[in-house]
């Protein structure tokens, strides 16, 4: 088989990157059917779809792995760019990190905080459910992403970075009004509760764990802001399952209090990152490692 042309997979990229061919266009200074034109040619040689044309734009299997490919050439280059250039830190580097909402609104931006200052890093954070960050790895779209999930993927190297422990928490007023004679199932069914969205299941599992009812027989709120969560428990309109590490002010003050002090819900963390990840890559993984695992507070070890 003949090699790629790069470009046609740069077109690919800049696609669903800009999830338009007009924009795609804009972005490559070209006209909007070159673009087509070279979606086309790939599609020609791979014989098969690259992706599915719609709102939004979809990249098939194949379409996938032909962007994990060229995004994973995207590091190497990175990577001999600091080898070969004397001064690293002004070349500007494109960097797409899966992170679920909860590290982002606790820990995540402290711990890169000292990497973006030092390197020009234009960093692309992509928000998902803890459980589900690691499909942005599959489907190129990521190069690293925070997880609750331990299993590795071909290709990649995972580490633990410690345990996020989680909190029902309420105000004092919702307790009174809701749980006055105990949380049970039969207070359950009455009370507002929040998911992140519609394929969160942590609070269901911990629900159901707990109480034994299914995700169907209480309501919840849908919001997808971890912000949102803390804000919408301190002004009585919900209970919530949040990580004690973003409570701990409203917990002291009373603002929130604990519903279940002799149950929490326990999550561990991985960072999932390419095998053969160096350079800028690489300083970034040390970091999350480093101050990831610092400010989770525990010590891990690696997968």
């Amino acid at each position: 088989m003949a090699r790629f042309d790069y470009k046609l997979l740069y077109a690919l990229h800049t696609v669903m990157q800009e999830q338009s061919f007009e924009g795609a266009a804009l972005k490559l200074h070209i006209s909007q059917s070159a673009v087509s034109q070279r979606i086309k040619a790939l599609e020609e040689y791979v014989a098969q779809p690259v992706i599915i044309r719609g709102q939004p734009i979809i990249a098939t299997a194949t379409g996938q792995k032909l962007l994990r490919h060229y995004r994973q050439v995207q590091q190497l280059e990175s990577v001999l760019n600091d080898d070969l250039l004397l001064d690293e830190s002004e070349q500007l580097v494109n960097i797409s990190v899966a992170v679920n909402a909860d590290s982002l609104a606790t820990w995540f931006i402290s711990a890169i905080a000292s990497l973006l200052q030092s390197r020009s890093i234009a960093l692309n954070l992509l928000i998902l459910d803890e459980t589900r960050t690691t499909e942005k790895l599959q489907s190129g779209e990521a190069c690293a992403a925070i997880s609750s999930n331990a299993r590795i993927l071909p290709g990649y190297q995972a580490f633990e970075l410690g345990k996020v422990k989680y909190l029902l928490v309420a105000s004092p007023a919702f307790k009174q009004r809701y749980f006055a004679d105990g949380i049970n199932a039969a207070s359950l069914q009455f009370a507002p509760g929040v998911s992140f969205d519609a394929k969160d299941n942590m609070h269901t599992r911990f629900i159901e764990q707990h109480f034994e009812l299914s995700a169907n027989s209480y309501p919840r709120h849908t919001v997808p802001s971890s912000e949102a969560f803390v804000e919408l428990a301190r002004q009585g309109a919900a209970y919530c399952l949040i990580p004690e590490l973003q409570i701990k002010q409203e917990l002291a003050s009373g603002d929130l209090v604990n519903l279940l002090p002799d149950k929490a819900h326990i999550e561990t963390l991985y960072w999932h990152t390419w095998g053969l990840a160096g350079g800028i890559y690489r300083q970034l993984a040390d970091v999350i490692q480093t101050r990831g695992r610092e400010m989770l507070n525990e010590k891990s070890v690696e997968v």
